[in-house]
């Protein structure tokens, strides 16, 4: 599929404030957190509204972003090393967060499918502003860009040691909720020291999922990037291979009673033949396949996911707790298992990952991050936005018509999103995959002869 020149031009960049005075002060940031020191950006597109257009909707978006910023008033503030410690930190200093109005010459309809992941959408986003020093850019920037037809895309552009996808979508419900002239809809919890490593700091799990850094890396605003995942230089194919619900279904009937380990106590267990297991399940099988150029059965291949440590840890964390509460949890076997052995052993172990994610696991690994600042260590790591909900997200100009994460084309990250959903149904979840031409093929023959 070609790039669509989407004739993006920028209108206007200012600074975003709160709207009223806050709390000048550091924000203590988790093991999870200062390992996330990258941006992440999201797009929400919106069909034309009647009593919001364009330039009704940018300042209402503008008034609306300057209120949140009370609430969550790190958002505004800047990431240093701490004077105290050394240890990167947000200074909550109220330095302000960017907003970017901008306009582009088609319609939203020109732009096709917006589930494909078009490299034209990085101008959707600004990752940056010219007006602030590369150490002194904001944790977030919001560009609203207004389409010919009087539609419109809300790209933000956010610094990831600030939210997780769940405290993400809670930020957006705020968002909707604040534009509507409401209460906030949760509010949030920014006791980050509830995820703070014990003293002295006790690591009683081997942790094959994280990688130690024989140097560790010096606290820097800027280590944007900087992880086992790097872009690939090399030439990569990219696919969305599209699953409806129909082929989940199909999946969940191939692994009726999935068993992982031969653990028998959990045989049956509902969150084992999951949707996100079978699909996380498929998926591994044809990445170590496709990946084995010698053909070795015997070569391992590690996978790796994110899990909500929320309502695992004891107590468990507030549901409005804002940050990352999450961790990676993996799966090792050996090629030969994984052609070989049935479907239904493969999801067992996709699904023994996240069940080893107890209280004390999570504790163990947040207190491995203190010792040894390490990285997600295997071959790939499945990222799911899948359930995440932003497209439910209810604003005063309607739900989005769609919403995905821009995407960068990485060989090690295969990413689940959700389809557009139609009439009111959910179309199941596509699978975006970045492969070398030779492995692609293969991986998509993989893909096909494993659902038959």
């Amino acid at each position: 599929m070609e790039t669509l020149d989407l004739k993006v031009s920028i209108k206007e960049c200012s600074i975003v404030y709160p709207s009223q005075e806050t709390e000048k002060k550091w924000l203590f940031l988790t093991n999870i957190d200062q390992i996330l020191n990258f941006s992440v950006e999201t797009l929400h597109f919106f069909p034309p509204h009647n009593q919001f257009p364009p330039h009704v909707v940018i300042e209402k978006i503008k008034a609306t972003f300057s209120k949140l910023l009370v609430p969550y008033h790190f958002l505004a503030g800047r990431l240093k090393p701490s004077h105290e410690n050394g240890r990167l930190e947000i200074d909550c200093n109220g330095a302000g967060a960017g907003f970017v109005v901008a306009s582009s010459d088609i319609t939203l309809d020109e732009i096709g499918d917006l589930v494909y992941p078009n490299p034209a959408f990085q101008h959707l986003v600004s990752k940056s502003l010219d007006v602030f020093e590369p150490d002194d850019q904001p944790l977030v920037i919001v560009q609203v860009t207004s389409f010919k037809c009087g539609g419109f895309a809300m790209g933000f552009s956010m610094n990831h040691t600030t939210l997780d996808g769940l405290s993400f979508k809670m930020f957006l419900d705020n968002f909707a909720a604040l534009a509507d002239n409401k209460p906030l809809a949760v509010t949030p919890c920014h006791d980050r020291r509830l995820l703070a490593a014990r003293s002295p700091p006790r690591v009683t799990f081997p942790h094959h999922e994280l990688l130690k850094l024989h140097t560790p890396l010096p606290p820097s605003p800027d280590s944007s990037n900087i992880s086992v995942f790097k872009d690939t230089p090399q030439d990569l194919d990219f696919k969305i291979f599209k699953l409806t619900a129909a082929d989940i279904a199909t999946l969940k009937l191939k692994a009726p009673s999935a068993t992982g380990s031969g653990d028998e106590g959990h045989v049956g267990k509902k969150t084992r033949v999951s949707g996100f297991n079978v699909v996380t399940a498929h998926v591994w099988r044809c990445k170590a396949l496709s990946f084995d150029a010698e053909n070795n059965p015997e070569r391992s291949s590690t996978l790796l996911y994110a899990v909500d440590i929320r309502s695992r840890l004891v107590p468990p964390l507030p549901m409005s707790y804002c940050g990352n509460a999450v961790l990676t949890v993996y799966a090792t076997a050996k090629c030969k298992e994984l052609e070989n052995e049935p479907f239904s052993r493969v999801v067992g172990m996709v699904a023994e990952a996240a069940e080893r994610m107890t209280d004390e696991y999570a504790r163990s690994a947040i207190d491995w991050g203190e010792l040894y600042k390490g990285y997600p260590n295997g071959e790939f790591l499945v990222s799911s936005w899948w359930r995440l909900g932003f497209a439910e997200v209810e604003y005063p100009w309607g739900k989005p018509r769609y919403s995905c994460p821009v995407v960068c084309h990485r060989k090690e990250i295969i990413l689940l999103f959700p389809d557009m959903k139609e009439s009111g149904k959910n179309n199941g979840v596509n699978v975006l995959v970045a492969l070398p031409k030779k492995e692609m093929e293969k991986f998509q023959a993989l893909f096909k002869e494993f659902m038959a």
